[in-house]
């Protein structure tokens, strides 16, 4: 039975005409978008880097835009009302560091280096058998989660307006190949741009109004121990121990799993976000672009947790796991931001409202076909392939590619049905190919010893180890007291620990065989590894326009934040 069964297709709402216009003139202005800048991606450098002449505005928004799609909205909504506040950590704990350790370490290596990905990077520091494995495991990734996106926004416009699954999934495929095959990445970012905006011009009514009718932020606190839990509003009282808190998870799954392992890992090698900072015109713009990013990222939980928190008080009805509402035709967790949407949004508000959602769901699916599509051409087809192409076929390859990747992702969505929850989904995948990539690309940056053999070992052992692990918790669930440390942990506690053991797997791998393999000289690792290359300055500037001082604007917020909700 799918997650769309015939009882479920009673729908919410119905769009009045001024809704219809504004979701209709929204499909027709981004592909508008890509046919203006279709002959602006005529070299490999326009269509796949957008020319390298991103402002850090334009790069940082794109950046955090390509972050903000299903995962975000619809996904921490649901995990939200599932576990609370403690949701907010993959936004605070579980970002703005590793945004910034991005923008201050990591950045200068990527731009200096005018590689076209993070696979590009592995290949000159560890050579082509560690790229060739980080290539195709993260080809894999980038077309599975674009298939969460399809999967989201086709189970939102079936909640609220009724429309058939398989429409709105033709629908948004088609619609994203168009724009990116025509423009490229400078299509997709400066609709990431646009959609930014339209993501919180649409979504911010439901805090603010869910907010009004709850009676402000401490009487929310009191509907919701009152309806679920005490734990549910407390971020980091209840994670010392693994039972005082709705997520079954300790401390350290959320300090080192979350935070060291996993979003470092995310923000600082998935090629979807890094791909836009690559773009920047400078240093100075490719440092700033991750601080802007992590500026705004602080103020996300606001039109993703919330109303996820606000849903436990308000809404008259329990939502219900996903495999449960399956069988009972009940609403589920991954189904709170519609339902609060369709609870808040009027005419022409609720239009606003569905094209917000969209244009979140569309950002993430262009942001993995982006990527899906230059890693393809320079990381696999290129080297393995056809390395004597012209500059003009690669484009086209390119562009054949993006439709592909499209297609592979529409049987990607279909696939995303039959599992219990979107956050299962996706943090597993996280687990699998993000926290491994993490321990190579750190060790090839920061030690000089580390080997090509070396890098090759690690990623691959480490991959390998975190899919087995997962497999070895659904062939024996009694073994989720050994990966997660707790036969009370839940999915995403296990993703946490299931990360750190894979992280931990690779760089022990990575040491043991780099030190029993020669290494490459210095000369030969310039411009590779710090201590052996001269980070560039980003020139004369007051303090005000440096990226340190703005980061450290951010560490101070970030902290003031953490200590408020604690």
């Amino acid at each position: 039975m799918t997650l769309f069964a015939a009882s479920q297709a009673q729908h919410l709402v119905r769009l009045s005409t001024i809704d219809t216009i504004i979701v209709v003139f929204y499909f027709a202005l981004v592909l508008a978008i890509g046919f203006y800048l279709r002959n602006r991606a005529k070299t490999g450098e326009d269509f796949f880097m957008a020319g390298r002449d991103m402002t850090a505005w334009v790069a940082g928004l794109s950046f955090l835009s390509a972050n903000l799609g299903a995962l975000e909205l619809m996904g921490w909504a649901g995990s939200a009302y599932q576990y609370g506040i403690l949701a907010t950590h993959w936004y605070w704990i579980g970002a703005i560091p590793a945004m910034l350790f991005l923008a201050l370490v990591m950045m200068p290596f990527y731009y200096i280096s005018k590689t076209h990905s993070v696979p590009g990077y592995l290949k000159l520091r560890f050579g082509e058998p560690a790229r060739a494995v980080s290539a195709v495991s993260f080809g894999f990734m980038t077309v599975l989660m674009s298939g969460v996106n399809m999967f989201a926004m086709a189970k939102v416009l079936q909640i609220v307006l009724g429309w058939d699954i398989n429409v709105s999934i033709w629908l948004s495929a088609g619609t994203v190949a168009i724009y990116v095959a025509l423009g490229g990445l400078r299509s997709a970012i400066f609709n990431e741009v646009l959609q930014f905006f339209l993501i919180w011009a649409g979504v911010l009514l439901i805090p603010i109004l869910g907010l009004h009718e709850a009676g402000g932020w401490s009487n929310l606190k009191i509907q919701i121990a009152h309806r679920a839990s005490e734990q549910y509003v407390h971020l980091w009282s209840g994670l010392g121990s693994f039972t005082g808190n709705p997520m079954g998870i300790h401390w350290t799954g959320i300090v080192f799993g979350l935070g060291a392992i996993i979003s470092m890992g995310y923000w600082t090698t998935d090629f979807l976000v890094v791909q836009r900072i690559l773009a920047a015109k400078d240093i100075r713009s490719a440092e700033m672009a991750p601080i802007i990013g992590a500026g705004f990222k602080m103020m996300v939980p606001f039109i993703v947790i919330l109303p996820g928190l606000l849903g436990l008080a308000v809404l008259p009805m329990k939502l219900v796991p996903e495999s449960v509402a399956t069988v009972t035709g009940a609403h589920s967790y991954n189904d709170v931001l519609p339902l609060m949407l369709a609870r808040y949004c009027g005419p022409g508000l609720l239009g606003l409202g569905i094209t917000a959602l969209i244009a979140g769901f569309m950002s993430g699916m262009a942001g993995n076909v982006t990527a899906f599509t230059t890693v393809w051409t320079y990381d696999i087809y290129r080297p393995l392939i056809n390395s004597k192409g012209t500059d003009h076929h690669y484009v086209n390859m390119g562009r054949w590619t993006t439709v592909i990747g499209v297609l592979i992702s529409v049987a990607t969505a279909y696939l995303v049905m039959q599992f219990a929850s979107i956050m299962d989904y996706v943090q597993a995948l996280f687990s699998f190919f993000i926290a491994p990539l993490f321990g190579t690309v750190v060790l090839g940056m920061l030690w000089k010893r580390a080997t090509g053999p070396g890098g090759f070992w690690g990623l691959l052992l480490g991959t390998a180890s975190s899919i087995s692990m997962w497999a070895w918790v659904k062939v024996d669930p009694s073994a989720l007291r050994y990966v997660a440390m707790s036969p009370h942990a839940k999915a995403l506690a296990q993703d946490m620990y299931q990360a750190l053991w894979s992280f931990l797997v690779c760089v022990i791998v990575t040491v043991a065989v780099s030190l029993a393999t020669k290494p490459k000289t210095d000369s030969e690792l310039n411009g590779l590894v710090y201590g052996l290359t001269e980070v560039p300055s980003v020139g004369n500037v007051p303090i005000y326009q440096k990226p340190h001082f703005w980061a450290g604007v951010v560490v101070v917020i970030f902290f003031v934040l953490n200590v408020y909700f604690w």
